[in-house]
């Protein structure tokens, strides 16, 4: 069985507080932006007159749109560096809300909101800084590093949802998007702290090309099972994340309710996060992402059986929060055990992009069954299924670096 070697000390192009501090400055607005998305679809189904499913089909699309285009933007960003990718994203995402704003139709709705933002999402989030990180943060410190980066995205949910909330009722909801547009135009002065020396980007680690780690990858078993898990992942935060608001709402509680209940999400999943990385490097992973699973459907079953209150739904939010994006650092740690550096953002995109999967199915039935039934209760229960089975398959999980041959290591 192979390792992955080691850089030596001082062979790294960046140093490890610029990339942490402008990877999770970029992570923050882009993701806190998206997380906000679920404010929009009452005034935007009722100011144009649409089903709560075209909105959410548009946000379905958005979330497959980034899974497919994680993995092309992950290819970029190992072989030419993340900065161009970086700033392209930051551009098109700006882009897409702009025209978000001013789509008058479902299928533009879905073009600007779904197609676009999707595309942006892919390359100014996880994938594309976790690759810079991996290739410049030592290996004992980079669960922790990952760790750092996931929270910044959940501190960016924190930040931005009572903004985007407040952006809204003051402004107007289409006034709102086009403040966001500004807001996301600031990815491309930051990303010039992750601009690598090219040589840095296309030596690092052991050699493949792209379809060797990609056949590599897609036959280790596994590769498989945590994608797999990933999907679960997808399915359950985008679900929660887009339609509880209006759950809430449906149930009698004021919109202020799901504003804080967001914000809470953000906030514990600040310590959620760190607290995974910091455990990634302590404990065996494969048990963590378990554990993350287990515990999440655990705490909707109580949230569906115990009586609706404030109370109950912050409860609830703190809890879920602190499971919200902690399966990002393990899963996404143990890619770079695995299989090394090289393909690192590739491979990582292409896990997300079962993710994403996991995403449009959660965001369209929570829409589609709501529209047919008048409830979500069919997807709640769903989730939770769905997470016991994740518990269950990243059991196996083998963390160890990948076995290759001779011949292979001299590719």
């Amino acid at each position: 069985m192979s390792s992955h070697p080691s850089p030596k000390p001082g062979a790294y192009a960046l140093s490890m507080t610029q990339v942490l501090l402008c990877g999770a400055m970029i992570v923050t607005i882009s993701m806190g932006i998206r997380h906000g998305f679920g404010f929009w679809l009452q005034p935007i189904t009722q100011a144009r007159g649409w089903t709560r499913e075209t909105f959410a089909f548009a946000l379905a699309i958005q979330n497959i749109a980034w899974g497919a285009c994680g993995p092309i933007a992950g290819m970029l960003a190992d072989r030419f560096g993340a900065f161009r990718v970086l700033v392209a994203g930051g551009l098109l995402y700006a882009l897409g809300l702009v025209l978000m704003a001013l789509s008058t139709s479902g299928l533009a709705l879905t073009g600007s909101a779904g197609l676009l933002i999707g595309m942006a999402q892919s390359g100014t989030t996880y994938a594309v800084i976790y690759g810079v990180l991996g290739r410049n943060v030592a290996p004992e410190r980079r669960s922790w590093a990952f760790g750092v980066a996931a929270a910044a995205g959940s501190f960016g949910q924190f930040l931005m949802v009572p903004v985007e909330t407040w952006l809204i009722a003051s402004a107007g909801w289409q006034n709102a998007l086009f403040l966001l547009g500004l807001a996301a135009c600031v990815i491309v002065p930051l990303a010039l702290g992750l601009r690598e020396p090219q040589r840095s980007v296309a030596t690092t680690g052991h050699q493949q090309s792209v379809l060797q780690a990609l056949r590599e990858a897609f036959g280790y078993r596994s590769f498989q099972l945590l994608m797999l898990g990933y999907f679960v992942c997808g399915f359950q935060v985008v679900f929660i994340g887009v339609h509880m608001p209006s759950y809430l709402r449906d149930h009698g509680l004021s919109p202020q309710v799901a504003t804080t209940a967001l914000a809470l999400i953000g906030l514990f999943n600040v310590f959620g996060t760190y607290g995974a990385g910091v455990l990634g490097q302590r404990m065996p992973k494969r048990y963590l992402l378990s554990a993350i699973y287990a515990l999440r459907s655990v705490a909707i079953v109580i949230f569906l059986s115990v009586p609706l209150t404030p109370l109950s739904v912050y409860l609830f939010s703190a809890v879920i929060g602190v499971l919200w994006l902690s399966t990002v650092p393990p899963t996404n740690a143990v890619l770079a055990q695995i299989f090394g550096l090289q393909h690192m953002s590739m491979l990582g995109g292409f896990v997300f992009f079962s993710h994403q999967i996991g995403s449009f199915m959660g965001v369209w039935l929570g829409g589609r069954l709501y529209d047919a039934s008048g409830s979500y209760d069919i997807v709640w229960w769903l989730a939770v299924a769905l997470g016991v089975m994740a518990a269950l398959v990243n059991l196996p999980v083998r963390e160890s670096p990948i076995a290759r041959s001779g011949a292979a290591q001299a590719a």
